[in-house]
């Protein structure tokens, strides 16, 4: 299923949505809150993620989530240390995709 997944160019909203386990309206407020999150739209306003949107979201995922960050502590932590913020998200993407085996 994840083999699937990974070959998508874009994915709705509700997908999203369920990859994180959150309502959807928590992914269009951290659209609006932070500025990396730009989703496509199509004709009828349907919000269209990239996988570089969806990493970005586990990045604030992360952070805000499982780190306990502010939005503003960690809209300042991923200004500060992007590249490290990237690679540490992946790291816990790929554990994650582990234990799903498991």
């Amino acid at each position: 299923m994840l083999g699937d997944k990974s070959t998508k160019l874009y994915y709705s909203i509700g997908e999203v949505s369920k990859m994180f386990d959150v309502n959807a309206s928590l992914i269009r407020f951290w659209e609006k809150e932070f500025s990396i999150i730009k989703p496509k739209k199509n004709k009828k306003g349907n919000r269209l993620f990239t996988k570089k949107d969806i990493d970005n979201l586990h990045i604030i995922y992360n952070l805000v989530k499982e780190r306990g960050f502010t939005l503003e502590g960690a809209k300042k932590k991923m200004k500060e240390n992007k590249s490290n913020k990237i690679d540490e998200a992946a790291m816990l993407k790929s554990l994650g995709t582990i234990n799903l085996f498991y």
